[in-house]
This record gives structure tokens, sequence and C-alpha cells, in this order.
């Protein structure tokens, strides 16, 4: 049965994948609830402001990539969907995104990295006409560098850059020859401490990328979920 997604109306066919990384961690625990019911009306939303623009999304596929920290327990460190198409797998979505619950994280620091450079290397789609490949990163938390705290862990990601130089390669520039990424579809949404990496380097120094500050026991403001999906619908 086709759904309201696949029936495309218009000239041109507009297809949007999102990663959602969230952080699920105990210090969350004030604020993750609020991140869950903003993850679980994504859909509904997104597809409004399109509407208002005239313009209808032909295919929408998420991702949802939870993590807490490899140096506190490897095995429940990253627990991820693979992209699920909304509606028709909205189901699948919820019952993931519902079931994340905000434990463990030992020290400040987090594994936010390994999450972010598993959604640049997610499977993004590569047809239709025009696409937005969107990560967004929930976390009220600085990030450990990448290859060190738990990286020998049987459950560590493999073929992931060991560094964030390696990383910022593979998310790309204007003249980067090892960009996973397609330059013109990607974007990045950071709601996260104005701390390293997340202010400097990455709010700084990476192209197409919105940081939003956050604090720890602060959650996410409906305005700036809003200018979330603006900046989405926008960039279409």
């Amino acid at each position: 049965m086709s759904s309201p997604n696949n029936q495309y109306q218009g000239n041109l066919q507009y297809a949007v994948d999102i990663v959602l990384c969230i952080d699920a961690t105990a210090s969350m625990y004030p604020v993750l609830e609020s991140v869950k019911s903003s993850a679980l009306q994504f859909h509904d939303r997104l597809n409004d402001v399109m509407a208002k623009k005239g313009k209808a999304i032909s295919q929408l596929r998420l991702k949802t990539i939870a993590f807490r920290d490899f140096g506190d327990d490897p095995d429940t460190a990253i627990e991820q969907t693979e992209f699920l198409h909304l509606p028709d797998q909205s189901k699948e979505f919820e019952t993931f995104v519902r079931a994340i619950d905000a434990d463990g994280g030992g020290d400040i620091p987090e594994s936010g990295l390994e999450a972010l450079a598993l959604a640049i290397n997610a499977p993004w789609e590569k047809g239709l006409d025009r696409r937005r490949h969107v990560i967004v990163m929930f976390t009220d938390a600085p990030a450990h560098p990448l290859g060190t705290v738990g990286a020998s862990a049987r459950s560590y990601p493999a073929d992931i850059p060991r560094d964030i130089d390696d990383l910022f390669e593979q998310w790309g520039y204007s003249r980067s020859q090892s960009a996973v990424m397609e330059q013109s579809a990607k974007r990045l949404v950071l709601f996260a401490p104005d701390e390293a990496p997340w202010g400097n380097p990455i709010a700084e120094d990476w192209d197409l990328t919105l940081h939003f500050e956050s604090k720890a026991g602060e959650g996410l403001e409906e305005f700036e979920m809003d200018e979330i999906i603006e900046t989405i619908a926008n960039s279409l």
C-alpha cells in the first residue's frame, strides 16, 4: 500500500534522510523525554512546514543513534536503527525511541563523536531529484576524542575515523577528497554545549552547521525545534 509520501506531486522529488543522535546518559534524564517527544514529532512537523511552502517530501527516512560512553559500559554505548521509512515504519521508529532510557555515562564527556561518525557514514539516499541529508545531535556533554576511551572494546565501531581531523575530512568541504557525504545535500544541527568538540572546532570550522547551545538539565525549547524544522524545509 503506497503512503502519501510516495504519491509525488509537483515537478521535483524530494528525498530527506535524517539521523538523530541522542545522548542517552544519566545526565540527560531531566530532558530526554522532551527530546524523545521532539523526535517522534519530526515527521508530522516537517511535512506540515513543507506543505505550507507548497512542497511535498517524496521519501522521508529517519535513523536513530542513541549513545552513552564506551569508557563506562561498552555494551550499551551505541544502540541504533537502520534508516526507517516514514510513515510506513513509524511503529518501529516509535518503539525504538520510546525505549531509550537515560542511564550510565561515567565521567562528564560521552561518546558523541562515535555517534557522529556513524551518522556521517550512514547509507544516505543517492536518488531522486533533490536530497537533504541531515544529522541532528542532542547532547548536554562534551565528547571524548575519537579512538581513545573504550577504543579497544569489542563493541567499539570499526572503520570510523580515529581522530577529529579525519572525521572532518569525511564530513567534507569543497576540496576534500575523503568526503563521504554529498556536499549540496548535507546539514549538521547541533543541540550541544559550547564545549569541545561541539562549539570548537565543529560549530566554528565545519560548513553547513547550525549550533544551538545546550546546558545540562535544560531541554530543547519549542522555538528551537521549530527553527531546526524550518532550516531543513528552507534548504530544499
